[in-house]
């Protein structure tokens, strides 16, 4: 123990569903690691849009998770469960969760940390896990992208918008992006974007078969879904790969099979939040091997949008249901 460690703690909860305003502070016991567990002291917590979608009612924690909303965080090990190595204690780590990231202390399995370098603050340290293990998994293990490859991505200045941007950047993929308006057009193409389609005056099917000269994208990363899915493949060149991470479009569609078949499309998805402790501590050892250096040499960072003190997290989440935000909106928790 570095700490004497208090008996319980200030989290950010919700009695029923609703909107934001349902979100109260409330004080709870202290969380106790489990075996291959840490406890974090946590300083920033990161908000995203699963976070709204649980507070709506539409998104409920998997079994055995903690209720508390937060999929990521960073801040000081403060405690170890059993079977975790002892030099993990007192150092700074950022984690993905699944639950309980909204509260002063939060458990994390600890295959799931990942080091805060020297340079990366941990506001920026707790917008990375979620977007960036998200990204790395349904890019390119998912979605096979690789060097030279063009990938259109909704919602460009979006927490995996921006990441996706930045991580096409560093391994060589043409980013096209679609935003709302000209003012995120603009942020997103200072970003690194290849190319920006403003959706709500341009046809994006239109407007990437014009950048693409016919051809197409080979990979269409999908927060959509719905009405979008037809749209976007008709975006995909041949054997074009399309991965649906969200459905804020609507969870259905349809589609003609006989065009998937003819084109020789892949289309496929996921949600991380319910995958196993053993598949997330393996996607972090690949993002500890593959991406993580780029964080180490400042090369990859978050973009940052806005830091809500934690008992104000009502009005982080009626920031990102406005849809106003570029990159991420973060919890400071402890000074």
């Amino acid at each position: 123990m570095l700490e004497m460690l208090p008996e319980t703690m200030m989290a950010v909860g919700f009695d029923a569903p609703g909107g934001p305003e349902v979100l109260r502070s409330e004080v709870l016991p202290l969380p106790v690691p489990g075996p291959g567990e840490v406890l974090v002291k946590v300083a920033f917590a990161g908000v995203n849009r699963p976070d709204v979608a649980q507070r709506q009612g539409l998104y409920p924690p998997p079994a055995g998770a903690s209720p508390i909303p937060g999929l990521e965080i960073a801040g000081t090990v403060v405690a170890l469960g059993a079977d975790v190595a002892h030099e993990l204690l007192g150092t700074q780590v950022c984690a993905l969760v699944a639950g309980g990231g909204y509260a002063e202390y939060c458990t994390a399995n600890a295959g799931h940390c990942l080091p805060v370098p020297e340079g990366l603050s941990l506001a920026e340290a707790a917008a990375l896990p979620e977007t960036l293990f998200t990204v790395w998994h349904n890019v390119f293990e998912r979605g096979w992208a690789r060097k030279g490859e063009t990938i259109l991505v909704h919602g460009g200045t979006s927490g995996i918008g921006t990441m996706a941007i930045a991580l096409g950047r560093l391994f060589g993929l043409s980013v096209i992006v679609t935003c709302g308006g000209a003012e995120k057009c603009a942020r997103a193409l200072e970003l690194g974007a290849a190319h920006v389609i403003d959706y709500k005056r341009q046809d994006f099917v239109a407007e990437v078969a014009r950048i693409t000269g016919g051809k197409g994208v080979d990979l269409v990363l999908d927060m959509v879904s719905g009405d979008y899915v037809p749209r976007n493949l008709r975006c995909l060149a041949e054997q074009g790969r399309h991965v649906t991470i969200a459905v804020q479009g609507g969870a259905t569609t349809e589609l003609n099979m006989a065009v998937v078949m003819s084109r020789r499309y892949t289309l496929t998805g996921s949600t991380l939040r319910p995958r196993s402790a053993e598949f997330k501590a393996l996607l972090a050892q690949e993002i500890a091997v593959n991406a993580w250096p780029f964080v180490e040499d400042g090369t990859l960072r978050p973009v940052m949008d806005q830091t809500f003190p934690l008992a104000e997290a009502a009005a982080a989440h009626a920031r990102m249901e406005a849809g106003e935000h570029v990159g991420k909106i973060v919890l400071q928790v402890t000074p």
